[in-house]
């Protein structure tokens, strides 16, 4: 197990980390204005499972070896961005599932299957995840001690941090979806929140 003093340096660490902007925290605040906290949770499921499974190859070392094969990343975060700025364009244009309906109460929501492949890729295919965990655990890591209890302590600190981060920023997604959904402005919802997500196909490309 790990020391208290090693977790009372790396849970504010991380928590400070968590909650800056980016790719995930903006998606989890789009997907809160289109679709609802509840739902949701169901890309929060697929993101947790790709930042779980970042932040251990990481840990096990596996990420150095896959960093040096930049082409996998290359052609995985072009696809994944282009994919959710397909989303976002279909968004803006107040088409598909992933946009609100005309009327709040009513349309088709976005499959949970489709949530959580948006989370778990947004993830995965971040390069700068992989290069931010490979930089970030080692120093909580003591070499004296057995690796796999460590490792499991920190993902398990790393996804409860994660995890309520997102949820803050869904929560926040939500709320300016009933402000601005009281003045009608349904439209102009969408198009805020479909050039977010362009905005996050684009990072996540071109990162």
């Amino acid at each position: 197990m790990m020391s208290w003093a090693t977790l009372s340096v790396f849970i504010p660490t991380f928590l400070f980390v968590s909650l800056t902007p980016g790719m995930c925290m903006t998606l989890a605040m789009v997907l809160g204005m289109t679709q609802g906290v509840k739902r949701t949770l169901w890309m929060m499921v697929g993101e947790l499972i790709g930042v779980g499974f970042v932040a251990a190859a990481a840990g096990a070392g596996v990420a150095a070896l896959m960093l040096r094969q930049p082409e996998l990343f290359i052609a995985f975060k072009w696809v994944g961005g282009a994919y959710l700025a397909y989303l976002g364009i279909m968004m803006w244009r107040s088409r598909g599932r992933m946009a609100i309906p005309s009327e709040l109460d009513t349309g088709p929501a976005a499959g949970r299957l489709q949530l959580a492949t948006q989370g778990l890729v947004t993830a995965v295919a971040n390069p700068k995840g992989w290069a931010f965990f490979m930089v970030l655990l080692p120093p909580f890591l003591d070499g004296s001690r057995p690796l796999a209890p460590q490792l499991s302590m920190l993902i398990a600190v790393i996804l409860t941090i994660e995890f309520a981060s997102m949820l803050v920023y869904a929560t926040g997604g939500k709320t300016l979806r009933k402000l601005l959904g009281k003045s009608g402005n349904v439209r102009l919802l969408n198009r805020i929140a479909g050039t977010l997500m362009i905005g996050v196909g684009m990072w996540l490309a071109l990162g």
